[in-house]
């Protein structure tokens, strides 16, 4: 029998108990950790997602953000690179919230001209108010002043026609506004910072086709309708296929398919060069593609309509 084993118990068990507890103490204190930050970043992230006033307003830079958020947030040993993480997710959930509160501001826009359509009314109802006046003043006073309330009158007519100028100028920009609502929830399109988008889902297409299915031309004929009415529009057409399959194969899938609603579109009298067609393939998917339903909404066309000013330029 070997002495050591009845010395202490079992001096070598003790020894790899030692050994092996040296080492998960050294695997403990290496362990990467998640980065100083990344919590308050995320906090940041959700407050702006959860917004109701902005957090539909900049999918594009609010998706790129959260990007950046779960990568600040993996464990990671090194600190410098984890705080450089953490910096960049906390820059694009700024950047992101700036372009959510500038589309605000825009959609707010014709409710603040509004506004000072009505003071202008206001102001000049007194105006108005105030000529006439002056007019029963003038009246008073003699004879010899007729001429002067004569002008007076004059005046107060000028801006009473003013006025009424006025009243109808806002009237007109609240019905135009009102019209141009009306027409975008007809359309079921999303206000955007890209602009207006409406997502055409895989109804349009039989599986693995790009010709369109019959009957499809009942969900673009809004669109035609949307498009007559305000012809300072573009349109981008961008298609989108789901991961399955290759990926140069999916590729030209998604372009056909763009292509083929652009024919349509200019079939129905559209001019060809307000339009442009753009395949996507299997890039920037709006769901998971491991699962039948997220394979389905990944495979859309969506069509981008421009604002007035972007069609200008």
């Amino acid at each position: 029998m070997n002495p050591l084993s009845q010395i202490g118990g079992n001096p070598v068990k003790t020894l790899i108990a030692t050994a092996v507890a040296t080492v998960l103490l050294g695997a403990c204190a290496t362990a990467p950790l998640e980065p100083d930050g990344a919590a308050q970043a995320r906090a940041k992230l959700t407050q702006l997602q959860s917004d109701p006033n902005l957090g539909n307003r900049a999918p594009v830079a609010i998706k790129e953000a959260d990007k950046a958020v779960r990568t600040a947030e993996q464990p990671e040993v090194d600190k410098d690179l984890g705080a450089y993480r953490v910096y960049l997710a906390d820059r694009k959930v700024e950047s992101a919230k700036a372009q959510a509160e500038t589309a605000f501001a825009e959609d707010q826009r014709p409710t603040l001209i509004a506004k000072r359509e009505s003071a202008r009314l206001n102001a000049r109802t007194r105006e108005a108010d105030a000529a006439r006046g002056e007019v029963a003043a003038a009246r008073a006073d003699s004879a010899e002043s007729k001429a002067g309330a004569d002008q007076a009158r004059g005046e107060a007519d000028v801006a009473r026609e003013a006025a009424a100028d006025s009243a109808q100028q806002n009237a007109d920009l609240k019905a135009q506004s009102a019209e141009l609502q009306r027409q975008i929830d007809v359309l079921q399109a999303k206000p955007t910072d890209r602009g207006l988008v409406l997502t055409l889902g895989d109804v349009l297409f039989t599986s693995g086709q790009a010709d369109l299915k019959t009957g499809a031309s009942s969900h673009l004929e809004k669109l035609v309708a949307f498009l007559d009415k305000y012809p300072d529009r573009t349109v981008a057409i961008e298609g989108y296929t789901d991961s399955v399959g290759p990926e140069e194969y999916n590729q030209g899938l998604s372009q056909r398919r763009a292509e083929s609603v652009e024919s349509y579109l200019t079939g129905q009298g559209i001019d060809a060069a307000r339009l442009s067609a753009s395949g996507k393939g299997e890039s920037d998917p709006v769901a998971g593609n491991d699962s039948a339903a997220g394979r389905q909404q990944n495979r859309r066309v969506e069509v981008i309509i421009s604002a007035p000013q972007t069609a200008a330029r």
